[in-house]
């Protein structure tokens, strides 16, 4: 990573547009469905966050994805997207061409560097246990969204989502495991940042 926050945060915002630009532009899924994907939401909250930091830090938006608590949200979502994908996803199918380069974008390089930004350049001991609840607001409103969507209209942007092969029970056991993993790599992120704090 560059050794200035700015400049780091600059490069990996473009890295960050250029994956979401050129999923974009390769899908074969309406734009809705794309953006129906935890991956996307979370590619665009890290795109979006960085942006405003380098490119308008003084106003009110600008200061909001500024704050270590909303900087360590999106870590925990992207490396989310991350572990899933590689760990659960990455064999249901193989991308060719730039779809391979697209997916790993999304799902590798930016989580990745994003992280590493994270450990680089974050603040030091500043963060809370009531953070790692709050976190998991946003990936449970996700679900829930997705449920209903898909209930709706009979499409669902995951595996383990999906209520007509898995049915209700299973999707739901799947959602509160998910949930679960995100309170508690929070919490592990939350731990982390304090014990580099006390070292600090």
């Amino acid at each position: 990573m560059a050794s200035s926050p700015k400049i780091s945060a600059l490069l990996l915002a473009i890295i960050a547009w250029f994956g979401i630009i050129l999923q974009l532009s390769i899908t074969a899924e309406n734009y809705l469905n794309v953006f129906s994907y935890f991956t996307i939401l979370s590619n665009v909250l890290v795109a979006v966050s960085l942006t405003c930091y380098t490119l308008i830090p003084d106003t009110k938006l600008g200061r909001y994805f500024s704050s270590i608590s909303v900087q360590s949200a999106i870590a925990l979502y992207i490396f989310i997207v991350g572990l899933v994908y590689n760990l659960v996803l990455r064999g249901i199918w193989e991308p060719k061409g730039w779809q391979l380069v697209a997916d790993d974008l999304l799902h590798v390089i930016t989580p990745v560097l994003y992280m590493l930004y994270w450990l680089a350049f974050m603040p030091k001991g500043r963060l809370i246990w009531k953070d790692g609840i709050v976190w998991a607001y946003f990936p449970l409103a996700y679900l829930i969204y997705s449920l209903v969507r898909g209930h709706l209209m009979g499409w669902y942007p995951y595996p383990f989502l999906n209520v007509t092969k898995l049915g209700y029970q299973k999707v739901f056991i799947n959602s509160g495991l998910m949930v679960i993993a995100f309170v508690v790599i929070g919490l592990l992120l939350i731990t982390f940042n304090k014990f580099l704090g006390k070292k600090a």
